[in-house]
């Protein structure tokens, strides 16, 4: 104990010899005297070693050398704050905050909602699906059965085998399952976001987002599909736009067309991004297979339909004039911020 007491002796005269030196010194002498692993907590430790018959005593000279030690500190604190106040220095707790900064949405979710906006005044509404999805609602209901070629432009990631469960590579599996309720007719939006196993680049990645549509009825025809599609473009980029509309195929849709728009940035004349043709891809579209009809217990001798799919990020390059598709995803504050009071 009495080695303890002449720490406690020592440690009062460093106290009383310490000297005003700014708010740095203050916090070193709070965490070196009064800190959880301060020389106070120590001592107080030390109080199972002392005897029995002499911890009355020791404990009140801790407990004088604690309040000591706390005077010192508050008296050091109230005159460094009273120094501030006369300089000028001290922080004026009154003053209003500072803003916080305007945030945006995402380009993606922007171009998104615009799309969608477009749609609902046609009377689609909006359909979602789950994005790990089985081998049926991907593949097969889409008139890709196993081993079919097709598959091999659709790439993707398997989760499990036998049974085979996947990342979706197009949202079409929520128009399978909204054709398998039966409730026709049928005028729907799917988007979301898709999965395939690309090698990541200026054009093309793993994942991407895609907005999806289908409408089936009774006497359902081409004509409807264009006219859908010629009032999207117009009304997404402007009264001034060209549309073509090439053959194609699509195992799911019979017949099929890609639809092209007048390139935005050389306005037809011809540029790198589209290819020196004046024409941009923009989406894939067709009448719905009847087999996919059947597939998904509807009868194809009654009902016809069309479908038509886009990727966004497509859409949001071609409105935005960006030139790199991985922006999107590499959450970059100087590109999103030019985003910033868009709604």
């Amino acid at each position: 104990m009495e080695n303890l007491l002449e720490q406690i002796k020592g440690y009062k005269e460093e106290i009383a010899a310490t000297q005003q030196n700014g708010a740095a010194a203050l916090e070193t002498f709070r965490i070196r005297f009064l800190g959880t692993k301060g020389i106070v907590k120590t001592l107080f430790a030390e109080m199972k070693n002392v005897p029995a018959e002499e911890k009355k005593a020791f404990g009140a000279i801790l407990n004088e050398f604690k309040q000591f030690a706390e005077d010192k500190y508050e008296q050091w604190k109230a005159g460094l704050e009273s120094t501030e106040v006369e300089s000028g220095t001290a922080f004026d707790y009154t003053l209003p905050g500072d803003p916080a900064p305007m945030g945006s949405r995402h380009p993606i979710s922007l171009v998104k909602n615009d799309i969608i906006a477009i749609f609902r005044r046609l009377g689609f509404s909006v359909a979602e699906g789950p994005e790990i999805e089985d081998d049926f609602h991907n593949f097969t209901a889409l008139n890709l059965p196993e081993h079919h070629p097709a598959r091999d432009m659709q790439d993707t990631f398997y989760l499990h085998q036998n049974p085979d469960w996947l990342l979706r590579t197009h949202t079409s599996n929520v128009q399978v399952r909204e054709m398998e309720k039966g409730k026709l007719p049928i005028r729907v939006i799917c988007p979301g976001r898709v999965y395939r196993n690309e090698t990541i680049s200026a054009r093309a990645h793993c994942f991407f987002h895609q907005v999806e549509g289908l409408y089936i009825d009774e006497h359902v025809s081409f004509a409807d599909l264009k006219q859908t599609l010629y009032f999207f473009v117009q009304e997404l980029f402007g009264n001034n736009i060209r549309i073509r509309f090439r053959p194609s195929y699509f195992p799911f849709t019979e017949p099929s067309a890609e639809m092209d728009i007048s390139c935005l940035l050389c306005h037809g004349k011809g540029c790198n991004v589209c290819k020196h043709t004046g024409w941009v891809e923009i989406l894939g579209c067709g009448m719905v297979h009847p087999q996919v009809l059947e597939n998904c217990g509807i009868d194809s001798n009654k009902y016809t339909g069309f479908a038509f799919g886009m990727g966004i990020e497509r859409i949001a390059m071609l409105k935005y004039q960006i030139n790199d598709l991985r922006l999107f995803s590499e959450n970059d504050i100087r590109f999103l911020q030019q985003f910033t009071g868009s709604f």
